[in-house]
């Protein structure tokens, strides 16, 4: 097993306003945000991890939540300060910060970037009016156009936006006009998620009518299309970019990369050269998180029968794959372990080998879950990053 690149993952887990479809680690916030306290807690968090690791710079952070953008420009600045000081940055190092249109003041996209932030992760989920009332979100179509404005006119061009497709009672030629509408504020990177109802939301008690399969099919074509046509390529299952502007730190997790999570129910994957791969996570409520004491996460080494899958199940999101040489350095493992599992796959036309490669065929990128099943005999629990 060879080292992989390093990564971090700091996780604000306060949102205005909880949306019906959400089950991330976020809360409604009811009373001030404590952010001083907060920040003190992550940077103590990062300080307590670090001590039994191999150091080496980070090559990308991801500030995720809930809601990172409630906290202000210094208190990321705080952050990132300490991991650059603690940690240490690549000379490439890519930031991102997760925001939504509604919380933005004018002008604090400048004051992130002056902070240190280098890429803007914008929630804009729909341009439909029916539908962002429908999905619980507290901004309008017209902010997240403001909010693309105001990125540009801070040197924040490199920025994503999240939508979601297969809404309530969407057809395929609105499922496409949310995209039109996105592709017209010039992204360099967008996100396609379909809407799932998941356990414990507000959805999963009064699930909402979504579309027919082939209406969703019909809506993917449609998208891809249009992404194609605007100079996009889909280098992962919901990921799409202009060239150069591919989210490196999803690509970290995709590969199987290394990263630290710091922050109320973060989680975090190391390698260690005599200990093999270990996950970690941290305090999910965030009353627990600032009370708890530092280092107090929960740590489980991953079992040598797990690896595949937890190694399929992100290097098959990538359109290009992975390699022999990937797997075997990042697990630890033969190749052959992958080989016995997967040879019934490239018989069915899901998965293609070719020379020490290995990749989901265009019907395989639609049936994941029918590749991973090939994997989950020999992994005990498998946990998703």
């Amino acid at each position: 097993m060879k080292t992989p690149p390093l990564a971090l993952y700091a996780h604000f887990p306060w949102c205005v306003q909880k949306c019906p479809y959400c089950d991330f680690n976020s809360y409604t916030l009811r009373d001030e945000l404590p952010e001083q306290r907060y920040v003190d807690a992550l940077l103590r968090d990062l300080d307590a991890q670090v001590t039994d690791l191999d150091v080496r710079p980070l090559t990308s952070i991801f500030l995720g939540g809930g809601t990172p953008s409630l906290f202000s420009p210094a208190a990321i600045g705080r952050v990132l300060d300490h991991a650059r000081n603690r940690v240490g940055f690549a000379g490439d190092i890519e930031i991102t910060l997760e925001a939504n249109p509604g919380t933005i003041e004018r002008g604090r996209f400048a004051e992130y970037r002056a902070a240190g932030v280098t890429r803007v992760s914008l929630g804009a989920q729909s341009f439909d009016e029916r539908q962002l009332k429908l999905l619980g979100r507290i901004h309008s179509a017209d902010e997240t156009r403001r909010a693309a404005e105001e990125l540009h006119a801070a040197g924040l061009s490199n920025f994503n936006l999240d939508l979601m497709y297969a809404l309530p009672g969407q057809t395929a030629k609105e499922a496409q006009a949310d995209l039109e509408a996105a592709l017209a504020l010039q992204p360099a990177h967008l996100s396609q998620y379909h809407l799932t109802i998941e356990p414990g939301t507000v959805f999963a008690a009064a699930p909402p009518v979504q579309p027919a399969d082939e209406i969703v099919e019909d809506m993917l074509d449609r998208c891809l299309q249009s992404l194609e046509a605007a100079g996009f390529e889909q280098y992962e299952v919901s990921g799409y970019s202009r060239a150069g502007a591919q989210c490196a730190h999803n690509l970290n997790y995709w590969t199987f990369g290394d990263y630290l999570g710091i922050g109320a129910g973060a989680h975090g994957k190391l390698s260690f050269a005599d200990r093999g791969v270990t996950r970690t996570q941290q305090t999910r409520e965030p009353r627990r998180y600032l009370a708890a004491e530092p280092g107090a996460l929960v740590r489980r080494q991953i079992p040598n029968g797990d690896l595949p899958f937890e190694f399929a199940m992100n290097g098959f999101r990538l359109v290009r794959g992975f390699t022999d040489e990937q797997f075997e350095s990042r697990t630890g493992l033969p190749i052959a372990v992958l080989e016995k599992a997967l040879g019934p796959l490239v018989s069915r036309g899901l998965v293609d080998r070719g020379e020490k490669t290995w990749r989901a065929t265009a019907k395989g990128f639609r049936f994941l879950n029918d590749i991973l099943v090939e994997l989950l005999p020999a992994a005990s629990a498998p946990t998703a990053p």
